[in-house]
């Protein structure tokens, strides 16, 4: 029988994805008290926080397609927005929000994710840290906003820049909390207090692990790691040119010391943990992996990368393994946020307005994956992608209908 506008739409919908957020992931209180800061509120800071987080989901990322949608009655019903609002009010509310309300709303999410047994077919968990720009701009600068020269020193506008940190190494890939820094600040610094933070709202022992480019193989950063209570895993290049010496001397012409088949790639490992650290690291030793990865296509991958974990506690595989991880951040975080989900877009040039947009993109990935890949596959159809969950939620909002719950 054919489907009318009068029969409700099967499947996967916002109210359900609206629930499963409030009760499965513990945070009914928060979209109840999402921080608003707004002295006398006409309306509710609950609906529009909602409606941003969603919207998300839906890929729809600026506020003035955010107030048509929640114009539309049908689609405001569908979506469980109360009372429509304007662009203007979603940019007066996220400048007033407290961005640490939010932060703890997505830890409270990820140790829920846990007691769930959502990582249970992982042996690490691990956190991968990663700086990108985003939201380019020609209007008056903020003072989030770093200058974009060209080669005369010439400025064309202004980005803004922010460190991601996500959860990694268990299947999907969350983000935890987000850090930006402007002119006078450095991707470095904001990377080690958005650790810190991190650790403080997740614990120590959430985590097994903290993954980084060569960007973070500094002794700094490494002592930061050891200050939280986290073994490191980072790249090394050649900004440490001593150790990589060091290990090119060592490796070179000798043949690998295990061979792993991981998937259709065929892995060389050669592993030692007696590498001398460098004058400022405070490690007795530094264990250092060198890889090369065989694709079936005949291309050849080899990267180095040093950890304080000891070839005793961490096998080599296991230690390969954590390295790849950090690729995670790069490709569902940073690109599927860029291209899907709106980091790039900025929605109201104000800075603690960007700060909460990227904060609340960073929930709705959470929201969407643990619902997609966690709570809807049970039993044993197949996991629904991306695109499919996206056309089910806009048929429902498009039907007119209330969803069928049965």
């Amino acid at each position: 029988m054919a489907q009318t506008a009068a029969t409700p739409l099967k499947g996967p919908h916002a109210r359900q994805i609206q629930n499963y957020a409030g009760h499965c992931l513990g945070l009914k209180s928060y979209f109840q008290q999402p921080g608003d800061g707004r002295a006398h509120p006409h309306i509710s800071a609950s609906d529009m926080v909602w409606a941003v987080v969603m919207s998300r989901i839906l890929r729809v990322t600026s506020f003035l397609r955010l107030e048509w949608l929640v114009h539309h009655p049908p689609a405001r019903a569908g979506l469980g927005v109360k009372a429509p609002f304007g662009d203007d009010a979603l940019a007066y509310c996220t400048e007033r929000m407290d961005p640490e309300t939010t932060r703890v709303a997505l830890a409270v999410a990820l140790h829920q994710a846990k007691r769930n047994k959502a990582f249970e077919n992982s042996r690490f968990i691990g956190l991968a840290l990663d700086g990108t720009g985003a939201g380019r701009t020609y209007k008056e600068p903020c003072r989030l906003c770093d200058p974009v020269k060209d080669a005369k020193g010439e400025v064309h506008g202004s980005l803004h820049h922010f460190v991601l940190i996500s959860v990694v190494g268990v299947g999907l890939t969350l983000p935890v909390d987000v850090e930006p820094y402007g002119p006078g600040d450095s991707e470095y610094a904001a990377a080690q207090r958005l650790l810190r933070r991190a650790i403080e709202h997740l614990g120590p022992r959430f985590a097994d692990y903290v993954v980084g480019d060569g960007a973070y193989a500094t002794a700094p950063f490494l002592h930061t790691t050891e200050e939280v209570g986290l073994p490191v895993v980072a790249r090394l290049k050649e900004n440490l040119p001593l150790l990589a010496a060091a290990v090119r001397a060592r490796f070179d012409g000798q043949p690998p010391q295990a061979v792993f088949q991981e998937g259709d790639d065929r892995v060389e490992v050669w592993d030692a943990d007696d590498f001398a650290p460098w004058e400022t690291l405070d490690w007795p030793t530094v264990r250092v992996l060198r890889y090369r990865q065989h694709k079936r296509n005949g291309t050849v991958i080899q990267a180095e990368w040093l950890t304080n974990s000891s070839i005793g506690k961490l096998g080599s595989l296991s230690f390969y393994r954590m390295a790849k991880s950090r690729w995670e951040i790069e490709n569902q975080g940073f690109n599927d946020g860029k291209n899907r989900y709106g980091m790039e877009h900025i929605c109201h040039h104000q800075p603690n307005s960007i700060l909460i947009v990227w904060l609340l993109i960073a929930l709705a990935l959470v929201i969407e994956r643990l619902y997609r890949l966690r709570y809807l596959h049970r039993g044993d159809h197949g996991v629904r992608s991306a695109m499919d969950l996206l056309g089910y939620l806009w048929l429902s909002l498009a039907s007119g209908c209330p969803p069928d719950t049965g």
